[in-house]
């Protein structure tokens, strides 16, 4: 479908998803090789949306799988639905009394009823589950296996041997094959450590937070009714919070809530007032928040102090931080 990296990177643009080279490479070479994706990083950081545009942009329909402690194959495969196949009999009850009517023995009278449990163990009360959507499915799919890591053990095991051959076994119903090879991607937010053999089976991606450029990027392109010097303004800071040492970093969706944030307060600078007012769109711990308010100039300091980066090298001088008059003059690349 794609003839290079540079029609990946523009497919996903209009998907509104900024790709670097290597998240390229790597959906280019899946293709090409009909591997599954696995995409490493820290929680926030774009492996979930990387996934939903991807199937927009290469026009299949998304099948989602959400991994969760204590997922099992009823949930991730299929289960049969007890309750439709109990209504079913109670309203063919006459036409099960036809049945066995002349039956000699109680033998006998399950015979007849076993002719017939194909009507009961069919795709009729079959109650397809994500990995069997994917698999049974009559059009192409990306099947996105969101979180692997909080999912057990067993549960990865289990899924390896539907990776590999993309077929299922339902006893009542034999082997069930796929229509189309499913395109994968697995996250992860490694809180634990995955097996070598999900590894091995899959092409490795590793998603870090983006630098100060693509952030930028990213915030014009999902919120461009924002102000360009108010957008350089807000991505510095983002930027700055996750050099400190917080319970949680903000999150490049929590960027864009932000940025929108201050376009529905019409704000026209990145003022001491707003920056603290809205900080809790960034961070979620109040500590978090304190000690964010500390090192970004806020309560108790008189103002004319700046952000400090990582390795205690002052911010952009041209764009100093100001108690009354917020941050003022430059560009806000980073050099």
């Amino acid at each position: 479908m794609y003839q290079n990296t540079k029609e990946v990177i523009g497919s996903l643009a209009q998907q509104q998803y900024i790709a670097s080279d290597e998240i390229a490479t790597v959906l280019f070479l899946a293709e090409k090789l009909g591997k599954p994706v696995l995409s490493e990083g820290p929680a926030g950081v774009g492996k979930t949306e990387l996934g939903k545009a991807w199937a927009k942009a290469t026009e299949r329909k998304l099948i989602r799988l959400q991994c969760y402690e204590g997922l099992d194959e009823s949930k991730a495969l299929y289960e049969w639905e007890y309750a439709k196949q109990m209504l079913y009999t109670q309203l063919l009850r006459d036409k099960l009394q036809d049945l066995l009517t002349g039956s000699s023995s109680l033998s006998d009278a399950a015979d007849r009823l076993a002719k017939e449990e194909d009507v009961f163990f069919s795709e009729r009360f079959l109650l397809a589950r994500p990995l069997l959507q994917a698999i049974i499915s009559p059009e192409p799919v990306l099947l996105l296996i969101d979180e692997i890591d909080r999912s057990d053990a067993e549960f990865e095991a289990f899924l390896l041997e539907v990776l590999s051959d993309f077929q299922v076994s339902v006893p009542e119903l034999g082997t069930l094959v796929a229509k189309h090879h499913p395109m994968v991607i697995l996250t992860s937010n490694n809180t634990r450590e995955l097996s070598e053999a999900l590894k091995r089976r899959c092409l490795y991606l590793s998603i870090n937070y983006p630098n100060y450029d693509e952030e930028l990027r990213i915030v014009r392109m999902r919120v461009p009714e924002l102000d360009t010097k108010i957008a350089q303004q807000a991505v510095e800071v983002v930027q700055n919070l996750r050099g400190m040492d917080l319970k949680k970093h903000p999150s490049v969706a929590e960027t864009i809530d932000w940025a929108k944030a201050l376009v529905m307060l019409n704000a026209d600078a990145l003022d001491q007032t707003t920056l603290e007012n809205t900080l809790t769109v960034l961070l979620k711990h109040e500590s978090d928040v304190q000690k964010a308010k500390r090192q970004l100039g806020g309560s108790g300091r008189s103002g004319g102090s700046r952000p400090s980066l990582p390795g205690g090298r002052p911010n952009n001088p041209n764009m100093p931080f100001d108690r009354d008059r917020g941050f003022g003059g430059g560009s806000g690349r980073r050099g």
